[in-house]
C-alpha cells in the first residue's frame, strides 16, 4: 500500500515561502539584537525590551494583518458559496430548495412554540415563457424570468418571501397573512406587469402571468402547499378574473 502523501504544486511554494520568510525574520531578528548589544553592552534589558518590541511590530503585526486579510477573503468566499447554494442564478431569487426549507422551517418553529403556523403560498406561472425559450433563446426567457421576480419582490411585504421554483414558475410565501392581503399583492403584482414593457431581441412580448394560492392554517407539507397553489395557478382564467386561492385541508 502506498501511504506517501502528494502535496499540491500551491501548498509546497506556501511552504517554501512560510520557510523562507521564516529564516529572514531569525537572522533579521538576530542582527537587530546583536546591533543593540553593540551598542548598549551595559543594558540588557533595555536591548531586550526593544529587541522585543521590535520583533513585535515588524514581524508579528504584518503576520497577524496578513492571516486577518486571508480570514476575510475566506470568509466572502464562504458568504458567496452560500448565497449561490440558495438563490437562483438567473433571477436572484430564491432557489426551491432554499424556498422549501424556509417554509417548512417557518412551519415547524411556530408549530414548536404553540403559535398558529398558518399562511399563504402564490404560484405565479408565466405560460408564453417555452415558446419565448424556443423563439429568442433560453436567455431570453431567463430576462423576463429576472424582470418579474423584481416585479413581484417589489410588489411584496417585507418578509415575504419570493423564489424560482421552476423554469417558468416563481413561488410567493406569505407567512401569517389573511386572504384579503393576498389578494391586494396579486392585483398589485397584475397591474405592475400589465403596466412593464417586455421585449426580446427589441420585439415585445405579451407576458401571460397565471396566479394561485393556497393557504394552510396548521402544519402541512410543503409539497401538499405547492401542489394546490400551482394547479390553481394552471387553472386560472385571464386577468380580470379575481385570483383563485384554495385552503387546504388539516393535515
Amino acid at each position: 500500500m502506498n501511504f506517501r502523501k502528494n502535496y499540491s504544486l500551491p501548498s509546497v511554494k506556501a511552504l517554501r515561502t512560510a520557510a523562507f520568510g521564516a529564516s529572514g525574520c531569525l537572522v533579521g531578528s538576530a542582527g537587530v539584537l546583536l546591533i543593540l548589544n553593540l551598542l548598549m553592552p551595559d543594558r540588557p534589558f533595555l536591548v531586550g525590551l526593544i529587541s522585543t518590541c521590535s520583533i513585535s511590530l515588524f514581524v508579528a503585526f504584518p503576520l497577524l494583518a496578513a492571516i486577518g486579510s486571508k480570514n476575510a477573503e475566506i470568509r466572502k468566499l464562504h458568504e458567496r458559496i452560500n448565497y449561490s447554494a440558495r438563490h437562483d442564478a438567473a433571477t436572484g431569487a430564491l432557489n426551491g430548495t432554499a424556498f422549501a426549507a424556509s417554509v417548512e422551517h417557518y412551519i415547524d418553529r411556530r408549530k414548536r412554540i404553540a403559535t398558529d403556523s398558518g399562511g399563504i403560498m402564490i404560484a405565479a406561472v408565466v405560460d408564453p415563457l417555452d415558446a419565448i425559450s424556443r423563439r429568442y433563446g433560453p436567455q431570453w426567457a431567463d430576462t423576463v424570468m429576472q424582470s418579474l421576480a423584481a416585479i413581484i419582490q417589489s410588489s411584496v411585504r417585507s418578509g415575504d418571501l419570493v423564489a424560482r421554483l421552476a423554469t417558468n414558475e416563481l413561488g410567493i410565501f406569505l407567512p401569517g397573512a389573511a386572504p384579503e392581503s393576498a389578494v391586494d399583492i396579486a392585483n398589485r403584482i397584475r397591474e405592475r406587469v400589465s403596466a412593464a414593457a417586455f421585449a426580446a431581441d427589441e420585439n415585445p412580448l405579451s407576458i401571460d402571468l397565471k396566479l394561485g394560492g393556497a393557504i394552510f392554517d396548521g402544519p402541512a407539507e410543503f409539497n401538499r402547499i405547492r401542489q394546490m397553489a400551482g394547479e390553481l395557478a394552471m387553472d386560472a382564467g385571464g386577468e380580470d378574473e379575481p385570483i383563485s386561492i384554495g385552503r387546504l385541508p388539516a393535515a
